[in-house]
């Protein structure tokens, strides 16, 4: 009866090609996931390459620096001079973290706000 019912009002096609969109739709969204994800990991990868080689190159960096300041001052001079620097920045960076935090958080959101109007 339930059946005949559905063919009669023609709702058993109707059913079929909704059923059909839904999977469709799952399946597209599936794509777009694994899409997002290999373009998130490949920027990842990207920034851990380019970080390696600019952590690669203020190292070495510094050791020629506080070799040549060594030069004047005796070894344990140059380095500490290079090592107080350092320690300069990372006490400036400490004391304004939640400035920067807030910052950063600002430009990511802001970022997110324009990928979400590209769709």
């Amino acid at each position: 009866m339930k059946d005949t019912i559905l063919k009669f009002l023609k709702l058993d096609s109707l059913i079929e090609h909704l059923t059909g969109f839904v999977e469709t739709r799952i399946e597209l969204m599936k794509v777009e996931v694994q899409e997002e994800i290999s373009r998130v990991l490949s920027r990842a990868l990207v920034f851990i390459v380019i970080s390696s080689v600019l952590t690669l190159f203020v190292l070495l960096f510094s050791m020629a620096i506080s070799y040549k300041i060594g030069e004047r001052l005796g070894n344990f001079g140059g380095f500490a001079i290079v090592g107080g620097f350092y320690l300069l920045i990372g006490v400036v960076i400490l004391a304004f973290r939640t400035q920067i935090s807030e910052k950063v958080e600002g430009k990511l959101e802001e970022i997110m706000k324009r990928k979400k109007k590209k769709k």
